[in-house]
């Protein structure tokens, strides 16, 4: 799985809206649906951002891992 499949997983698994999630990131709804769509690439402080959110880790919400680590502490 790809980090666009994942992101959308992510959102719809906790009953998020596009928008809700654009939101956060301070960016349009347009903007974000063409992140889940896979048509422009996240850059890499909104997949922080957005791990920090879910309390994932990096290697999950990109799709390097399947295990559903939390987002690191400090």
């Amino acid at each position: 799985m790809n980090y666009n499949e994942r992101i959308r997983e992510l959102r719809e698994d906790s009953f998020l809206t596009q928008q809700k999630i654009a939101d956060l990131l301070h960016i349009g709804q347009r903007t974000y649906c063409d992140y889940e769509s896979g048509k422009t690439r996240i850059p890499v402080d909104s997949l922080i951002i957005l791990a920090k959110y879910y309390n994932v880790s990096l290697d999950f919400i990109t799709g390097v891992s399947n295990i559903k680590n939390p987002f690191p502490a400090k």
